[in-house]
């Protein structure tokens, strides 16, 4: 059963004015929607002010004799100010709300070529997010001395339907993706996915973001990227003002972040406007927020929420709107817990919380990210950078095995990249200058022996004077090659790397369990306690 046709549309006062028989001389666009043979029109809803109820009559009568099978409905909707936008799209939006739809027996186009400007907004905006369950439909005159009611297009909202435009946004969100990620084709599907997430998030609030990770997983770089997203996409016109909490002590803390006028304190020879100010319509990074004093936190709370805050030694305040991007390797949950971070700063940051992995995490993107370290080093340095094949693969291997902790995550492979280029000859890497700095990397990840011991000795505790020095020195070899693996089927393929190849079935992960349970211990609490 085909549907019927239901216009949605306003009185134009202007356009479809006349009451006389000249009416009939000039194009109106109401009364047009009834005079084309290919657009049957079951029922027009017509919405008018009260002052216009004349009007509506005689567009009804002559509606009428036009087109008899269509029902015309008048509705009054009062604008106390047509141009007031909050008041017209609440009107409009109520009148929605309260109309009874059937779409599943009729189709329906929302006019939009008469009423102010603001109303054909707001019947747009009110299409688009489906309180009007319908296309939109613009009208338009005839060409001049041509005797017809003119022209007409719908327009259908759902953009997936326009392949081209769905064709664009994609690869705009490609190449957003790509953007945020440098340019690196990762490999890592949770990676990805979080990249995707933030990108979307980077686009669409204006909320502050949230980016956790241990030390070196990219977080500085990542903010900066996120920065020249929303700058290219003109959501942000002001400038990217970054700060490492750490680095900041004492009075100068308060002075950096909110700025000081002069005379404040001792050495406040002139006025300083601070970080905060100079983010004004821009983003501000905050690295390593965990850092921040307790004060500070307090006044950042405030200037986060109501873009306002008193520089140090003011009796008036300051403003400044943007937009926050916080940084921490530490638990900021734990942090609250221990009284060291304002549990209300923590609600207000953390909307959208985003944790980068650790570069172990994620050993399939270590390969694309080495070549990047290797592309990004000859441009910062103007010299032709390259490894040989075999060294390449030589170092890669290394790389991505388990034996590789990463600990300071890209900080570690992209020192590792420009030790071995300051080393090569000619520009080009060779098997051995890899070889040897897998061997400095070997012997700056490796635990000292101290360390170990104390380890053994904090998870043992008293049993530990019941345990043969004998065993407690292959324990703790066991207990350092737990700490630098992620799993316990990793660290157990590294300690039985020989005798399991002489198994039909390695079950790596159950004899170092079982080696565990032995004295007492599991392999989460081993990492739980990782550097």
């Amino acid at each position: 059963m085909k549907k019927r046709l239901v216009i949605i549309g306003l009185i134009g006062q202007q356009l479809d004015a006349g009451f006389g028989q000249r009416r009939w001389d000039h194009w109106r666009p109401t009364v047009s929607l009834c005079q084309h043979e290919d657009l049957l029109v079951h029922r027009l809803e017509l919405l008018h002010p009260r002052a216009n109820i004349s009007l509506a009559k005689t567009l009804t009568q002559d509606i009428a004799g036009l087109s008899p099978e269509t029902v015309v409905r008048p509705h009054t909707v009062e604008f106390r100010n047509p141009w007031d936008f909050e008041e017209v799209y609440g009107t409009l939006h109520d009148w929605a709300r309260g109309y009874d739809f059937r779409p599943e027996q009729e189709d329906y186009l929302i006019h939009i070529t008469t009423g102010t400007h603001v109303a054909q907004i707001c019947l747009f905006l009110l299409t688009e997010s489906r309180y009007l369950p319908g296309r939109l439909i613009q009208t338009g005159p005839p060409r001049e001395n041509v005797p017809d009611p003119g022209s007409y297009d719908i327009i259908d909202l759902d953009l997936s339907k326009y392949d081209r435009l769905a064709a664009r946004f994609a690869r705009e969100q490609r190449e957003g993706l790509s953007f945020l990620k440098s340019g690196i084709d990762t490999r890592n599907a949770a990676f990805n996915a979080l990249i995707e997430q933030i990108e979307k998030v980077a686009i669409a609030s204006t909320a502050p973001l949230l980016l956790t990770g241990p030390t070196g997983a990219g977080k500085s770089q990542l903010a900066r990227r996120i920065y020249e997203l929303k700058k290219s996409r003109r959501q942000v016109a002001g400038t990217l003002v970054e700060l490492n909490c750490a680095t900041l002590r004492g009075d100068q803390a308060m002075s950096a972040l909110f700025g000081h006028v002069k005379g404040a304190f001792t050495g406040a020879v002139t006025d300083r406007p601070g970080l905060l100010r100079a983010a004004d319509t821009g983003v501000l990074f905050l690295d390593e927020i965990g850092e921040l004093g307790l004060d500070e936190q307090a006044m950042l709370l405030r200037a986060v929420e109501e873009k306002r805050f008193l520089p140090v030694g003011a009796d008036k305040e300051t403003s400044s709107d943007f937009q926050l991007i916080a940084g921490t390797n530490r638990n900021l949950i734990e942090q609250v817990r221990l009284g060291r971070f304002r549990e209300d700063l923590l609600a207000r940051i953390n909307l959208w919380t985003f944790h980068l992995p650790a570069l172990r995490q994620r050993r399939e993107d270590i390969e694309p990210n080495l070549r990047y370290e290797i592309d990004n080093l000859g441009r910062r340095t103007g010299r032709n950078v390259g490894f040989n094949r075999e060294a390449f693969e030589h170092f890669l291997r290394f790389a991505q095995s388990d034996e590789a902790t990463w600990p300071g995550n890209f900080r570690d492979l992209n020192a590792a990249v420009t030790r071995m280029a300051a080393l090569s000859t000619g520009g080009r890497v060779t098997t051995p200058v890899a070889e040897d700095e897998i061997a400095r990397l070997r012997s700056v990840w490796q635990p000292p022996a101290a360390d170990s011991a104390g380890l053994l000795a904090h998870l043992v505790g008293p049993r530990l004077a019941e345990i043969d020095r004998f065993d407690q020195l292959q324990l703790e070899a066991v207990l350092r090659i737990c700490q630098n693996h992620r799993t316990l089927s990793e660290a157990g393929r590294a300690l039985f790397n020989v005798s399991r190849t002489a198994k039909n079935t390695a079950n790596d992960a159950d004899r170092l369990r079982k080696y565990l349970a032995r004295f007492g211990l599991r392999f989460d609490d081993i990492r739980s306690l990782s550097p």
